[in-house]
């Protein structure tokens, strides 16, 4: 059983659930968007979670996220991705906003603070938590190592590049080809 798939469900079942309920939102059906939320929002309130490391930040971001998918729906193009793929990209991405917001406004260095493997956090569902370990783990550790800090973190490629000491194009370079064994090895989840 994959790592998405809650009481057997297999995951083209439930990505074709979830898309229709992005259907029915375009046409603005608000049970759809509960529908969507009750079945999605402890994956995306997990993503920020593990991002932020602040329960009231996560559940502000998976709350600005719903919003933005009841604004956005129309913009949702399942030719492209998953409905778990836009919503997961849609939670990193407020996310490290959050957290560079915050970081701007405190200047504070971020994300010092953080465990060295967000995938290890206890908010992880174990059977996404297996998964995502095992394809990290098949990375080379200096691939893993960018993408931890990019991804989970929200490193920029430059601070990446000045935190590990080494040229920006080989940090790009690392992620770029890390993320393409990912992909692979997780066959788009």
């Amino acid at each position: 059983m994959a790592a998405f798939e809650p009481a057997g469900v297999p995951r083209t079942d439930l990505e074709r659930a979830w898309s229709g309920f992005v259907r029915r939102i375009k046409a603005a059906d608000q049970d759809a968007l509960a529908s969507l939320y009750d079945a999605s929002n402890h994956l995306v309130y997990g993503m920020a979670l593990r991002i932020l490391g602040n329960p009231a930040d996560a559940e502000e971001v998976t709350l600005d996220i719903y919003t933005q998918v009841w604004r956005g729906a129309s913009s949702f193009d399942e030719r492209r991705g998953s409905v778990l793929a836009w919503l997961m990209t849609m939670a990193r991405t407020r996310s490290i906003d959050r957290l560079r917001s915050v970081a701007r406004r405190s200047r504070e260095q971020p994300l010092t603070e953080y465990p060295a493997t967000a995938a290890s956090q206890p908010s992880c569902q174990p059977g996404i938590r297996r998964e995502i370990e095992a394809a990290l783990n098949a990375l080379a550790p200096e691939q893993r190592e960018a993408i931890e800090l990019a991804y989970w973190y929200g490193y920029s490629h430059a601070e990446l590049a000045g935190r590990l000491g080494q040229p920006l194009g080989t940090i790009k370079t690392r992620i770029r080809l890390g993320m393409m064994k990912l992909r692979a090895q997780l066959g788009g989840a």
